[in-house]
């Protein structure tokens, strides 16, 4: 999934090590707020110090966030887990639609051909019991 927006928060990184394999890890989390009417903000992560230094987010600038989401439990509750794979910056993805004009019908417009005609023409019913011809 992607989503395109400004980063407004960088959270402290936490590290540790790995009870099971003995590796020392580190995850960074961030808030990236999406423009639009509403205005919507995400919370993700990056695992991984070299993604945290490759990606190396700055607070104010514009990204686009491939993520993946996945969910886990821990002591009968689940939680969401956003996380980042990847960080695209410059080409900026549509994730807003944009607002499409509201129909104004013109006036004295010239009739259209059936090839360019926003709808097919209306047809007469065909005879006798055709004028309803729904099954309920």
């Amino acid at each position: 999934m992607d989503l395109t927006g400004k980063v407004i928060a960088i959270m402290q990184p936490r590290s540790g090590t790995s009870a099971r394999t003995g590796n020392p890890w580190m995850s960074q989390e961030y808030v990236i707020e999406v423009p639009g009417q509403y205005p919507r903000k995400m919370l993700f992560n990056i695992f991984g110090e070299d993604r945290i230094k490759q990606f190396n987010i700055q607070a104010g600038e514009e990204i686009t966030v491939q993520f993946d989401i996945d969910a886990r439990e821990y002591n009968g509750r689940w939680f969401n887990d956003i996380r980042a794979y990847n960080i695209i910056r410059g080409q900026i993805a549509q994730t807003v639609p944009q607002a499409t004009p509201p129909f104004t019908p013109q006036q004295n417009a010239a009739p259209q051909d059936a090839a360019t005609a926003p709808f097919p023409p209306a047809q007469e019913p065909a005879g006798e019991g055709a004028a309803d011809d729904l099954p309920f």
